[in-house]
């Protein structure tokens, strides 16, 4: 069964060089392990969801920029996540607050192309069914 995502969850990005962090605020007053649980609307960049160190995307216009400068040959920029759509696909069977809850088997979309997991969910002991 998939595990409960709280705060604190390592996250890793397709395209960024380094893990990630997942910051859940208190509004749904429910923790999994004594930490504020995740639903898939905590997706939110720089609220929820803290960069990734370098990004590598070529669809990211400063590191197409920068690779351009450099005459072709890949220049990592700043991550600056893009998440403009919730988690997926969340599950359906707990939700917190009418929002599905959020499981370590969830995948997060950016706008230049990573794809966000979940590492380590911030917690081994709750599981969802």
């Amino acid at each position: 069964m998939p595990q409960h995502v709280c705060n604190g969850a390592t996250l890793m990005c397709s395209f960024g060089v380094a893990p990630g962090q997942l910051t859940v605020l208190p509004v749904n007053r429910v923790n999994t392990s004594s930490q504020p649980a995740a639903t898939i609307m905590d997706h939110q960049p720089m609220v929820n969801i803290a960069p990734f160190g370098m990004c590598m995307s070529l669809a990211n216009p400063a590191v197409a920029a920068a690779t351009t400068a450099a005459l072709g040959v890949l220049t990592p920029q700043p991550c600056i996540p893009v998440t403009v759509s919730p988690w997926v696909p969340g599950a359906t069977t707990v939700l917190l607050g009418n929002q599905p809850a959020l499981d370590n088997t969830c995948t997060l979309n950016c706008m230049w192309g990573g794809i966000i997991q979940v590492a380590v969910p911030g917690q081994f002991t709750e599981l969802i069914p």
